[in-house]
């Protein structure tokens, strides 16, 4: 494995193998037995660098045992190359990576699609998702989870493709009828999204972003934990940013007063753990709503 003879390693020191960034860690555990202790590495399967008799690092894995005798204290090490497992994980990485980025690609996609059809809302996807991820942030969620809340934020509108444009920018007060088509979005993003393996549950955050704790949202008018926890730091994101941001109908309300909305909503209306996370973002760290940005070609 390292290319040398039986000869010229048998008496040797154990560095001739080790590089040198690596020799520290091993006088350690050697520190440690002549203290009367047990190697560090004893008992691990870990994985580790050794220098071949060319200088070449290999990634290896290392399994070690210990034994004292009256004669003395020894070692038996049984060393593994693991270069091609090392390769095959890098092409893995390299695959998965490309995956990502594709996903990325279709989301940004679909996302500026639905904004050419409602040019008065450009950027609150992208700006809901960024509240989302920081709210979920805030509460202590997984990575994986923020990254399903970000591709979540952009994708929750996406049912207001089905919906008339001239609804979605009409500037005076919706008919019944027109809010009843408006109302469908949750639904009809939830029937586009549903057949798309994400590995969130992205079709079922669109489909209950509007629901709330009491019962008086929709579509389904689902109650506290039968919502999704995705779904009520969506509720809440969405709120922020279309109460702080100008719609087609009335003058943006600003933050202070989509602050007040949530927290007089705080356990009927909304989440209170969201909503406390919420307002501690803005009120205490300075949580800023990012500029809006202009649709591009």
């Amino acid at each position: 494995m390292f290319g040398y003879s039986e000869k010229e390693v048998f008496g040797k020191n154990i560095s001739l193998i080790i590089p040198e960034n690596h020799r520290q860690d091993y006088a350690e555990g050697l520190r440690i037995v002549a203290a009367g202790g047990e190697h560090h590495l004893v008992g691990k399967m870990s994985e580790t660098i050794r220098l071949t008799k060319t200088g070449k690092e290999i990634p290896v894995e290392l399994a070690l045992s210990q034994w004292r005798t009256e004669k003395g204290i020894f070692f038996t090490g049984v060393i593994r190359d693991i270069s091609e497992r090392k390769r095959n994980e890098e092409k893995t990485a390299s695959y998965v990576k490309q995956l990502e980025e594709s996903l990325t690609s279709i989301v940004e996609a679909i996302t500026v699609i639905s904004e050419m059809r409602d040019p008065y809302t450009v950027g609150h996807e992208r700006r809901v998702a960024d509240i989302a991820v920081a709210i979920g942030a805030e509460l202590g969620l997984s990575e994986n989870t923020l990254e399903g809340l970000h591709v979540a934020g952009h994708l929750h509108d996406v049912g207001k493709m089905i919906v008339p444009s001239e609804i979605l920018s009409k500037p005076g007060k919706l008919s019944p009828i027109e809010y009843q088509l408006i109302k469908t979005h949750a639904q009809s993003g939830y029937d586009v999204l549903k057949g798309i393996k994400f590995p969130w549950p992205v079709a079922l955050v669109a489909l209950q972003h509007h629901e709330r704790m009491d019962g008086s949202g929709y579509p389904q008018n689902l109650k506290n934990d039968e919502i999704l926890l995705e779904a009520r730091i969506m509720a809440v994101a969405d709120v922020v940013e279309a109460m702080s941001s100008h719609r087609p109908y009335r003058a943006g309300l600003g933050i202070t007063a989509a602050l007040e909305e949530i927290e007089n909503g705080r356990g009927t209306r909304y989440d209170p753990n969201v909503v406390t996370a919420c307002l501690r973002l803005f009120r205490v760290k300075g949580f800023v709503i990012p500029e809006k940005k202009e649709v591009t070609e």
